[in-house]
């Protein structure tokens, strides 16, 4: 057993900014709108507004995954920390104040300490704030920093037996499969030998279960949606959001929804200097969510470096929550 001493004041919380860069709204959205098939960056939901609807989202009747990966972590949470084993060092990729965070937190057996990966500073130091009060003998560091590019943790105060990232909430399933590989790949880098990844995946299921997820009859997904256009008139477009309509289909070849936004007009928008034409039917591409076999999720992780170890489902197998420990390097 490693004997921890107490932690001060000054060790509890770091805040280490790696001053990542921040994206051009307007300049993506007018690349992206150039290409054959029109897309704009899913990063870009997530203001104010976007995060409120979000959470709104979440607690729909139709929106399976989070109350099912919460009911998966709150029955097998031990079993978790027990694979997870003591004094690891847990990385979250996000702010890290979410309940699926807190259980993980409680049930893990003495951790070394929790590092908080998110580009924003103002959400970080929040939640910094927040944890270490929570947990008064685990030392917290924020980082701020954009976790889908390659980057070196800080380490913990206090010995760590192995270190483990955190990804919940099915996020895995918004990257093009060759992104997630690559994700997947700076993962197993940072946690590095003898370390984990427990992540959540949305499973493969009855196409109607997920379409309805995703198009609510309260038209939450919709309003949530459109932000990303109202997030554009903000910075110099001029979009008429009663012009386009939400539809978000599954599309069962590529196994994924793709959220889009359908002109249902001709039109001719400006974002600053630059216009982009629609025709009436065309649609924009914001968000894909790949939905996964446990089978192709295990080819995809090995292909990355990783092995899955174990996996824990609801009892109609919609979603899973995996734990995935980097290969052993050729001796």
């Amino acid at each position: 057993m490693i004997a921890f001493d107490p932690l001060s004041s000054e060790e509890r919380v770091r805040i280490v900014d790696l001053h990542p860069k921040i994206g051009d709204l307007r300049a993506e959205a007018v690349d992206g709108l150039r290409r054959s098939e029109k897309a704009l960056p899913c990063k870009y939901f997530y203001d104010a507004l976007g995060a409120r609807l979000f959470e709104a989202i979440t607690e729909l009747p139709e929106y399976y995954p989070t109350r099912t990966e919460i009911g998966i972590m709150s029955r097998a949470v031990h079993e978790m920390a027990e694979s997870i084993g003591p004094h690891a060092t847990l990385v979250e990729f996000g702010s890290g104040v979410g309940l699926k965070t807190q259980k993980l937190l409680d049930a893990l057996i003495e951790p070394s300490g929790c590092v908080l990966i998110d580009i924003s500073k103002a959400a970080l130091e929040a939640s910094a704030s927040q944890l270490a009060d929570r947990y008064e003998d685990m030392e917290v560091i924020a980082v701020c920093a954009d976790y889908t590019q390659p980057l070196r943790l800080p380490r913990p105060h206090r010995p760590s037996s192995r270190t483990i990232a955190f990804f919940p909430g099915s996020t895995l399933g918004n990257f093009a499969h060759d992104e997630a590989v690559s994700f997947l790949e700076r993962v197993a880098d940072l946690v590095g030998q003898g370390g984990g990844l427990l992540v959540g995946i949305d499973r493969k299921k009855d196409p109607k279960v997920i379409e309805a997820a995703y198009n609510d009859s309260l038209g939450v997904t919709a309003a949530f949606n459109l932000n990303i256009l109202r997030r554009l008139n903000e910075s110099g477009a001029d979009f008429d959001l009663s012009t386009f309509r939400h539809h978000a289909p599954y599309v069962e070849s590529e196994g994924r929804i793709e959220m889009r936004l359908v002109s249902e007009v001709d039109q001719s928008i400006r974002i600053g200097d630059a216009e982009v034409a629609l025709s009436a039917g065309e649609h924009i591409l914001t968000e894909y969510s790949h939905k996964y076999d446990l089978q192709q999720f295990e080819d995809m992780v090995r292909a990355a470096g990783f092995r899955l170890t174990r996996q824990w489902s609801d009892e109609n197998d919609w979603f899973s929550v995996c734990f995935l420990e980097v290969e052993d390097a050729p001796a």
